[in-house]
């Protein structure tokens, strides 16, 4: 995160003042020179952004869900992205232990934004499950 620092001109000489990180302020800059002095003035407006969210995120799709899934469990080290298919058993067919289900469970709940009970993550074992239920609690239906 960079800051930004204003040059100011002083009677004893610049000084440099840091101010907020730059994605929060809204910077309007008018730089007049004069000549004759040899020093540079500038008006600076700081606002603090407003952040106005007036539409649902968008909708996904079963596809679109099994894509990002896909690309989730092919990006863990553990996974042979051969071996990954729809129906492919984490522990059986994979050779993952409890301690990695955790992890894939928790890189789900990362890509999609929500927590997974821990009742509810006990019964997800393959692609096609996680794809059923993340459908379930986003509404898509194909």
């Amino acid at each position: 995160m960079q800051s930004l620092a204003i040059r100011c001109a002083l009677s004893r000489g610049i000084q440099t003042i840091r101010l907020l990180p730059i994605r929060a302020l809204s910077l309007n800059t008018s730089i007049n020179v004069d000549n004759r002095q040899k020093f540079v003035t500038s008006k600076i407006a700081l606002q603090v952004p407003q952040i106005r969210n007036y539409s649902a995120k968008e909708p996904l799709t079963l596809k679109m869900i099994e894509e990002r899934i896909t690309l989730v469990l092919n990006l863990y080290d553990k996974i042979d992205p051969e071996k990954l298919k729809r129906e492919s058993h984490f522990m059986k067919d994979l050779g993952l232990d409890s301690l990695d289900h955790v992890e894939i469970i928790m890189a789900v709940e990362d890509e999609f934004g929500f927590e997974i009970p821990d009742m509810d993550a006990e019964r997800l074992y393959t692609v096609k499950d996680l794809v059923r239920y993340i459908g379930d609690k986003e509404d898509c239906y194909d």
